[in-house]
């Protein structure tokens, strides 16, 4: 059966100054699954990530050639205001950033910022978003602590559970358990491959063992090119080019 899209990529071309950082990108991300980006740094993974909601945007220097469509609307349609993209897309980047407010405040910033007021409602949110990430059997007693007080593989929870508060239909993260132990970045895995139900999520992670761990899809870059890109198990087991079989085997880096 086929897969239906939720992002499609056509002929997207980044560029910082003279420096190409994405060459002619065509791809389509799967609705409901998760596709990691592999390759290795300074391969255009984080900028090709960064695309998605506009947070490229905010780059000196950057030329954007192509599209992406989200939900079959080019995000870079002229006039079109970033934030309405960015309301589908929950990031969850390499290190938490905790808001420097209480841990049940970090989670109803984003309702409250849409006009959210009833505070009934609000713990309601609040609890079922802490839930999905796994945090509110931790955190029940301590909701008006500040968030700084959480251990960092705590607080990257919670900053799942503040960007699904805000309702979007795309999981964007950038290396998201880089920062974290061994045991903090398991249960975050398990979290994703529990949402992955709901979401479509998009990871970029720089660790082959976490991409066969989690993977439906793999999208391999190298130097700002799109190598290889299908189902994990095909990409990871029987790539079928060379520099993607190098790159697996660690022939190159």
């Amino acid at each position: 059966m086929q897969q239906q899209t939720h992002i499609e990529i056509k002929n997207l071309s980044v560029f910082y100054g003279d420096v190409t950082a994405l060459q002619n990108i065509t791809l389509t991300i799967p609705d409901k699954k998760i596709t990691v980006i592999i390759g290795p740094s300074g391969c255009g993974k984080t900028t090709l990530l960064k695309s998605f909601n506009r947070l490229i945007d905010l780059e000196v220097g950057v030329k954007i050639n192509g599209k992406i469509f989200v939900d079959k609307e080019n995000i870079f349609t002229p006039g079109l205001e970033p934030t309405h993209i960015r309301k589908k897309m929950g990031l969850l980047a390499q290190k938490p950033c905790p808001l420097p407010m209480s841990i049940f405040e970090n989670v109803a910033f984003g309702p409250r910022i849409h006009g959210l007021k009833n505070r009934k409602r609000l713990h309601g949110i609040v609890r079922y978003h802490l839930k999905q990430a796994g945090l509110w059997k931790e955190v029940k007693n301590r909701l008006h602590e500040p968030a700084s007080k959480l251990s960092i593989g705590q607080q990257q929870r919670l900053c799942l559970a503040r960007g699904l508060a805000v309702k979007p239909e795309i999981i964007l993260g950038d290396e998201p358990t880089s920062a974290l132990d061994p045991a903090s970045s398991k249960r975050i895995e398990e979290i994703f491959l529990m949402l992955k139900s709901r979401y479509t999520i998009v990871l970029v992670t720089h660790i082959l063992r976490q991409a066969k761990r989690l993977a439906d899809y793999i999208v391999f870059l190298y130097n700002g090119k799109l190598i290889e890109y299908g189902p994990a198990d095909s990409v990871l087991n029987n790539p079928q080019q060379t520099l993607t079989q190098e790159y697996i085997y660690g022939v190159v880096s």
